[in-house]
């Protein structure tokens, strides 16, 4: 695993994202890093798609107003913000979302909805716990401190 982060505090999302934004550019130049443009904006984005987004459809959102940018521009902005603890990838969908909790002391848990692709992100302590001790009983760890399940979300369970 990845060694832990400090976090921006976990608060609200605001309707467009401004104060969201500049805890996240405050909590980076705490730990001596810069939210740069274009870090922003792919930031932003994200916030903006709670379901999580492809790279190419960052890329094509980003191009709107950086004609320029290219798939190494997009990549490198995720890659900081994954480094930041501001974004997580979900390697199933191979999607990418804003980190919406304050602390990363114990891995993450995401629920993948099968059925709409939808994305939460939950953390609880008992459940990694559990988790952690029968891997390490089995003799294996966690590669990574996010873990991926395939779950219906309230909104799909309710349409079965």
């Amino acid at each position: 695993m990845k060694p832990s982060v400090p976090d921006v505090e976990c608060l609200p999302v605001d309707s467009d994202n401004t104060e969201a934004l500049d805890r996240a550019e405050a909590a980076c130049r705490a730990r001596g890093a810069s939210l740069t443009a274009i870090r922003r904006e792919v930031l932003e984005l994200l916030y903006l798609s709670p379901t999580g987004v492809k790279a190419y459809d960052l890329l094509s959102q980003i191009k709107e107003a950086r004609p320029g940018a290219s798939p190494p521009t997009v990549y490198r902005a995720l890659d900081f913000l994954i480094e930041q603890g501001l974004a997580h990838k979900i390697g199933r969908m191979n999607l990418f979302v804003a980190c919406r909790h304050a602390s990363h002391q114990i891995p993450s848990l995401f629920l993948v909805c099968p059925k709409c692709s939808g994305v939460t992100e939950l953390q609880e302590q008992s459940v990694m716990s559990a988790l952690s001790n029968s891997l390490a009983v089995a003799g294996h760890r966690l590669e990574s401190p996010e873990v991926e399940i395939s779950a219906l979300c309230p909104k799909c369970v309710s349409v079965r």
